[in-house]
């Protein structure tokens, strides 16, 4: 009996817990007194927001606003709709079809929730960035299309990435506002707005060209902002192309050459998943060379949210500046743009994109896919723009002035018979970012592929490495040693001109520095359109012809039938050489001959290399003269005294200058080390004077006088080197 009692107690006491639980449990949960309604309730409560809940009923998005989420609700007023039924030349929002209902619906919705001064702030993956975002990711996006792909009705889906097409996410469309924190913090003003929206008022809070006339209405699952005007979903770059007929040529470029569709598996299986049609899918790629794809609405997606805190830009010449492009520059030494190799497609595009918003009053701060300023004028040569969902639009009265279409590398790069140079510049070697700077002066010589082939040069495309089987003895080399050669060849060929220094290189004569002021390369002569490098005068060689010429705004490109060749002959022999044609020379080769540092037989002077730049300073007869008066050298070369030896190894070391070719062109001055070393193994130096047209060298004796190159007999080719003629000699002191 105890034990029945004990359960007939038991058993109410729990029910009462129970009871008592479910009572706290309730109170806990319970929705919070204050608590403001969400979205849905707050726009119908409202009273000015009948047309708007009318069309979220429509979109099936009541519910989803009904409910617990975390939105920002962009969301325009009845006074809105009646402009916008008039725009429409509707009646009232009945007249309104479920699609447009979507549209309007999910372009005014933002995912997450911000107050109106979170907006101009990034979400980072590193935490917030304050106002740094002028854009928020909406839950509108356009999915599968069909279109006409060679005239087969085709499913296509935009890639969502540069190059790339990712299955994880639906290439949703991003708003643009406009509010006076981010302007304040990036330096815009107004006129960065109505640039974009000459009729619209700025007020320092504008969602595209509407005014938000409430912002920060606080509801349970979000914010709402009241604004002016009916937003429909912009068009991304890729669509206003595509629908702007003014542009059609520029688009028809891009869509000839730089446009796939590449089935996908994933595409495929989500669309039937989505539809239940079984139809293929079909990613639209950009060229993944392109700094952006215009259809692609995110951002470049290193974060995931950097597209709040920046877009893309496109600037497009119409059809007619664009038309006249193709005629006198690209189509200059081709025949059709289908004969157009595809990197000038590339290129050409490039130079229109920009992987950044561009701000009209922000212009300079930016730079196009190749690297170059903005050559436009936004005043005077943008005639259309346009926020569009994922960027910036221009339309333009002129064509990027880029570097590779008006510079002297464009003389190759866009004639079919220069291709070995265009491939060569192109191929990393630094030449092409020289030559075709439009800022800068150059000179160029260039060899056709014809006479590149009959100097034993060419260019495995199977193996994709440059050959080079020598005319002379057959004996081949290919790869980096191959290629090398060419490079050093191509350098000879690149002259820095600032001042015009080769224009008139068929009735003029002299001497110049290869190379840029950073890279200084060797010296060549000319005279009355022939050619020399140190190669070209040694026995047997043939100067280089200049056959024709090409102006370009940078410089000049003439065209030869020879390359400017380098020496593999030792200096040596090239003074031997001289010395044998000019008397004057002699006295200073016949110690050299003698002394222990030379190889009569092969040239070699000790610590002198191939490959090397030196200044070679060689005393006259009168000069060596003086130099035997003043003790500085033993009156015979062929002395067999060690001593008189020793001091006339040190004579010749300290009369070469390693590691710099001075000429009489002002570019070299100042000490450098010679080849001597004093009693301690310390470097010695000689200073360099020279000015346009002068040169002269002085010892670090004090008293000795400076020695002054001999004009005629002066500026000798060598490898890397030159070889002067002077009317003193070097004493050097310890």
């Amino acid at each position: 009996m105890k034990k029945i009692h004990y359960y007939l107690f038991v058993l109410p006491f729990l029910a009462f817990l129970t009871s008592c639980s479910q009572d706290v449990f309730d109170e806990y949960y319970a929705r919070p007194e204050g608590l403001e309604a969400p979205i849905y309730q707050r726009l119908e409560a409202r009273g000015n927001f009948s047309n708007l809940t009318a069309l979220i009923g429509r979109a099936g998005y009541k519910d989803i606003l009904s409910k617990a989420g975390y939105w920002t609700m962009l969301a325009p007023n009845d006074a809105a709709f009646v402009k916008f039924f008039q725009e429409k030349g509707i009646s009232n929002v009945a007249d309104i079809d479920s699609v447009t209902a979507a549209k309007i619906v999910r372009f005014a919705l933002v995912y997450n929730a911000f107050r109106e001064e979170q907006l101009s702030d990034y979400q980072s993956s590193k935490g917030w960035v304050l106002d740094n975002a002028f854009r928020r990711r909406t839950a509108f996006y356009d999915g599968y299309q069909t279109k006409l792909i060679n005239g087969v009705p085709t499913v296509t889906v935009g890639a969502n990435r540069n190059g790339a097409w990712f299955a994880g996410d639906n290439n949703n469309k991003y708003v643009t506002y406009f509010t006076k924190e981010y302007f304040t913090a990036k330096g815009l003003s107004s006129y960065d707005f109505n640039y974009f929206y000459p009729g619209a008022t700025y007020t320092g809070f504008n969602v595209l060209d509407s005014k938000v006339t409430e912002a920060n209405i606080v509801a349970e699952n979000g914010f709402i902002h009241e604004v002016d005007k009916v937003n429909l979903p912009l068009e991304n770059i890729d669509q206003y192309l595509e629908r702007n007929s003014n542009y059609s040529l520029f688009r028809k470029i891009i869509e000839d050459n730089l446009i796939t569709y590449i089935f996908s598996q994933t595409a495929t299986t989500n669309y039937k998943n989505f539809t239940g049609k079984s139809d293929n899918v079909y990613v639209r790629f950009y060229d993944p060379s392109l700094v952006m794809s215009p259809n692609n609405e995110n951002y470049l997606k290193v974060e995931d949210n950097d597209g709040q805190a920046d877009a893309y830009t496109m600037i497009v010449p119409e059809n007619a500046v664009l038309q006249n492009f193709i005629n006198t520059v690209l189509l200059k030494n081709y025949p059709s743009l289908d004969k157009l190799p595809r990197y000038v497609f590339q290129d050409l595009v490039n130079a229109h994109m920009v992987q950044g918003a561009v701000w009209p009053s922000m212009k300079g701060n930016f730079i196009n896919g190749l690297k170059e300023d903005l050559r436009f004028d936004f005043n005077s040569n943008i005639t259309d723009k346009k926020v569009l969902s994922n960027g910036f639009f221009y339309g333009s009265n002129i064509v990027q002035k880029s570097n590779l279409f008006y510079s002297v590398y464009t003389s190759a790069y866009l004639d079919p018979k220069y291709s070995f140079a265009t491939r060569l510049y192109s191929d990393g070697s630094g030449y092409k970012e020289m030559i075709s700077n439009i800022n800068k002066k150059f000179t160029i010589f260039l060899p056709s592929d014809a006479i590149l082939r009959s100097l034993g040069y060419e260019y495995d495309s199977t193996h994709l490495y440059w050959v080079y089987v020598s005319p002379a003895n057959g004996a081949t080399i290919t790869g980096a040693n191959a290629r090398n050669r060419l490079l050093r060849l191509f350098y000879n060929c690149i002259v820095y001109t600032p001042n015009g220094e080769l224009n008139n290189i068929a009735t003029t004569s002299g001497i110049i520095r290869t190379g840029d002021s950073d890279l200084p390369g060797e010296y060549i002569k000319w005279s009355n359109n022939k050619i020399y490098a140190a190669g070209n005068v040694i026995p047997g060689a043939t100067a280089v012809n200049v056959t024709g010429k090409e102006v370009q705004q940078n410089g000049t490109a003439y065209y030869v039938d020879n390359l400017p060749q380098y020496s593999e002959e030792l200096q040596g022999l090239v003074i031997k050489r001289l010395a044998t044609s000019n008397t004057q020379f002699n006295n200073f080769y016949q110690y050299l001959l003698n002394s222990s540092i030379y190889n009569a037989t092969t040239g070699k002077i000790e610590g002198v290399d191939l490959g090397t730049s030196y200044t070679f300073i060689v005393p006259n007869t009168a000069a060596i003269a003086k130099a035997v008066t003043a003790g500085v050298l033993p009156a015979n070369p062929a002395t067999t005294i060690q001593g008189e030896r020793d001091l006339i190894a040190d004579f010749i070391r300290y009369h070469i200058i390693s590691n710099r070719t001075a000429s009489s062109d002002g570019l070299i001055t100042g000490l450098y080390e010679t080849l001597r070393k004093n009693t301690r193994g310390d470097k010695t130096y000689v200073e360099i004077i020279s000015t346009p047209g002068t040169l002269s060298f002085r010892d670090n004796s004090g008293s000795n006088p400076a020695a002054n190159f001999i004009s005629a007999s002066s500026n000798n080719l060598a490898d890397r080197s030159l070889i002067h003629l002077v009317d003193n000699y070097l004493k050097f002191t310890e």
